[in-house]
């Protein structure tokens, strides 16, 4: 079992600090019966095997709200951006029914462009895009958390190339969720006080991820720990 669930805290695993707070804008709080769905691009889709964050969250709730009976489920595709998003909402997450649902994208939006802003999505339409996606999955019922976009790179410095559009990108989604009263996982600022701490040689990969972007075990540990704070955990 993963040291994040035995102790309760990554940063005992890591010998790092852990974050006491992740910048919610709506506290949220998991309900009995509750069925949340993460929606994102490859990192959540690979968050669905069983060492990934998708299933290190459903872990924590079998073990320690087994009485909640929450329900956890994944739905990522490789390669995603917003507007794939909201072609696949109503057949992949709304048809499921969620009573929540965590949207954790923005990184091929910015990661795609880098050197045709045509082939990634302009900040304008991936404002729009996640607007209304909130507005839709709230229309269904059901609550929304916006993540943040973590990382591509992992020096802690700002001199990963993609930095300034990665942190545009990442106050959008702040705005939103501030906008339209969403909780708010603020992945993008705990991967930065995480790595100033756990990234002495201001390295490029290798600390929580395994090439620059996607999550290596201690990546997806730390999401699912970031993440379950998120929801009141």
């Amino acid at each position: 079992m993963s040291t994040i669930f035995k102790l309760g805290f990554l940063g005992l695993a890591l010998g790092i600090p852990t974050l006491a707070a992740n910048g919610q804008t709506k506290k949220i709080s998991v309900k009995k019966g509750d069925r949340i769905i993460f929606l994102g691009d490859s990192i959540t889709q690979a968050g669905a095997d069983p060492k990934g964050y998708v299933s290190l969250v459903g872990q924590a709730f079998e073990k320690n709200k087994k009485d909640l009976g929450v329900v956890v489920i994944g739905a990522g595709i490789s390669g995603n951006k917003v507007p794939d998003l909201e072609n696949r909402l109503d057949r992949d997450v709304l048809a499921q029914k969620p009573t929540k649902v965590v949207i954790y994208i923005g990184i091929n939006d910015v990661w795609h462009g880098k050197d045709d802003p045509s082939r990634g999505t302009l900040p304008e339409r991936f404002e729009a895009g996640l607007a209304g996606l909130v507005d839709r999955i709230r229309k269904s019922g059901a609550e929304v958390i916006l993540a943040t976009p973590s990382v591509i790179g992992e020096k802690f410095d700002g001199s990963n190339k993609l930095d300034p559009k990665l942190d545009q990108y990442s106050d959008i989604t702040r705005k939103i969720a501030k906008e339209k009263n969403t909780g708010l996982c603020d992945l993008r600022k705990a991967f930065l006080s995480q790595l100033k701490n756990s990234n002495p040689g201001n390295k490029e990969a290798g600390i929580l991820t395994s090439d620059t972007v996607h999550l290596n075990q201690a990546g997806n540990e730390f999401v699912a720990e970031v993440i379950l704070k998120s929801l009141g955990q």
